[in-house]
């Protein structure tokens, strides 16, 4: 494998660390290299450059081969927001017990330190603490970035999240050959043809779907399907997009077969 390829790959491990966002995935890249790759392999990422950076304000930083020093962990701490994540490739390092705890002492979270690539270097990912215990209250800051109420010709995000009633209700290391998988998704009964209920991102999905459980308006949802703008515009029936649980109060909610096959890979 050329140097390039293999660098390459190790760039592209960062990729499954990224954290789930809103429309857009606010990044800084501090090689200066690891955006254009990064960008391939995951739609809606916004690589920023530094002076454009403002405190608490990015869902990520990436690094291939940097060096982990106090300075550039305490500054890349002050610009992520909660719940933003330190991502970085050292292909000539190694794991090791004391960058995890270098980092717990620089201020993360959420440490991870595994190899990078087949036994190849280290893969290390730190989380800026959330400044907020509740899990609904962490989802929903990160929703925000996401206007509420949209309509499709207005949108212009690459993906929409569905609600999702999978069956059988089963994990996927549960399931035999023979079952087969069905998906509905949640709509309102509207005239002249129901609405689906469609979300520019996961955590707006989340967000919204937590307190419409607890308030009883969504029941039996298991799954939050991804799919592209794409094949949103090819779907027979209209949409709500970004609604809010008090938008909903008074609908009738039915649930519309949608095609498994037709969603994409989801995020972490």
């Amino acid at each position: 494998m050329t140097a390039l390829r293999l660098r390459r790959h190790f760039i592209l491990a960062m990729a499954k660390q990224l954290p789930p966002s809103s429309t857009t995935l606010r990044l800084l890249d501090l090689d200066g290299g690891s955006a254009a790759i990064l960008c391939e392999a995951r739609a809606g990422l916004q690589p920023l450059p530094r002076q454009a950076c403002q405190p608490d304000s990015l869902d990520a930083i990436v690094g291939y081969d940097v060096a982990l020093t106090r300075a550039m962990l305490g500054d890349a701490l002050n610009l992520l927001r909660s719940g933003g994540r330190l991502i970085v490739v050292q292909p000539r390092g190694s794991v090791s017990r004391q960058l995890g705890e270098f980092l717990v002492e620089c201020g993360y979270a959420r440490i991870l330190v595994e190899p990078a690539l087949d036994e190849l270097g280290v893969l290390i990912r730190g989380e800026k603490p959330h400044n907020v215990a509740d899990p609904l209250a962490r989802i929903q800051s990160v929703a925000r970035h996401d206007a509420d109420s949209l309509e499709l010709a207005r949108f212009r995000g690459r993906y929409l999240h569905l609600l999702i009633q999978q069956q059988p209700n089963i994990p996927a290391w549960k399931r035999s050959a023979q079952d087969a998988i069905t998906w509905r998704a949640a709509a309102i009964q509207a005239l002249p043809e129901p609405m689906l209920l469609a979300f520019s991102s996961l955590p707006k999905a989340v967000g919204f779907m937590q307190p419409a459980v607890l308030d009883g308006l969504i029941r039996d949802v298991n799954k939050v399907g991804k799919f592209s703008r794409e094949t949103a515009q090819t779907w027979p029936l209209g949409l709500r997009i970004n609604p809010t649980v008090e938008s909903l109060r008074g609908e009738e909610l039915v649930y519309i077969d949608i095609d498994p096959a037709s969603a994409e890979a989801p995020d972490e």
